[in-house]
């Protein structure tokens, strides 16, 4: 077969459907601008979306936020009647911040008082990686006894049902309730020499539950020399716009 006589129409599939003598429209082609600007103008909106959206929530987020925090120190140092936030401040420990200072470039603490403005405690939030991510939390200290009061995990991604256990097995956390000495020690369970700082660790969990004793060690050595310096009692009245329960 000689190829020269051999015709090939190449030809839409459009094409093949329509009738004899009817007209084939042409098809348009999309400009490659006009499909930039779009997917352009949707991502401007969809943006102006999660700003404003995120102008609305944080407010609401940080009170939330805020309100948790306070009940979080109250409950790591029980029998607080108020409480006052001091920064760390040019290597001492101030209740007020250099003008125009942010605050959360601060480090701080939160000192309680009890009904008669003596101090009945110092609340301290830290947080560190544990097995799985960043353990936080927050616990309680008394300076006048050198012994934790309590302690609450504010934020957790340790695994479930084993890592998380340092904030669901009631008679781990019970422990830092029961005034241990400082620096605590982890010990596993009932293996302990009966040492006032002794903490059983969590059989399953000894990673997560040894790196929150360790949070709390390693919180201690940072602060404890600035508590040597001595926190201020107080005079002021809580109605006069101290933190309250």
């Amino acid at each position: 077969m000689n190829d020269k006589n051999i015709k090939i129409d190449l030809v839409d599939d459009a094409d093949n459907n329509a009738e004899p003598g009817q007209e084939v429209p042409l098809k348009e082609s999309v400009s490659t601008f006009r499909l930039v600007a779009t997917l352009a103008v949707a991502g401007a909106l969809a943006g102006l979306l999660i700003v404003m959206v995120n102008l609305h929530t944080k407010p609401i987020i940080d009170k939330y936020k805020a309100e948790q925090l306070a009940l979080a120190v109250y409950e790591v140092i029980p029998g607080t009647d108020y409480y006052r936030t001091f920064y760390l401040v040019d290597s001492s420990l101030s209740p007020e911040l250099p003008e125009g200072a942010k605050e959360s470039e601060y480090k701080r603490v939160y000192v309680g008082y009890d009904a008669d403005n003596k101090l009945n405690g110092v609340a301290m939030s830290r947080g560190e990686s544990g097995y799985q991510d960043i353990i936080l939390i927050i616990f309680g200290y008394s300076p006048n006894t050198g012994s934790i009061m309590g302690m609450k995990v504010l934020d957790s991604k340790e695994t479930p049902g084993l890592g998380d256990k340092i904030f669901k097995d009631m008679a781990y956390v019970g422990q830092f309730f029961a005034n241990p000495a400082t620096p605590l020690i982890p010990v596993k369970p009932g293996a302990g020499k009966g040492l006032p700082g002794e903490i059983d660790t969590i059989t399953g969990a000894t990673i997560s539950s040894k790196k929150l004793i360790e949070i709390i060690n390693h919180a201690l050595e940072e602060w404890q020399p600035y508590f040597d310096q001595g926190l201020p009692q107080t005079s002021v009245n809580p109605a006069a716009g101290e933190v309250t329960p």
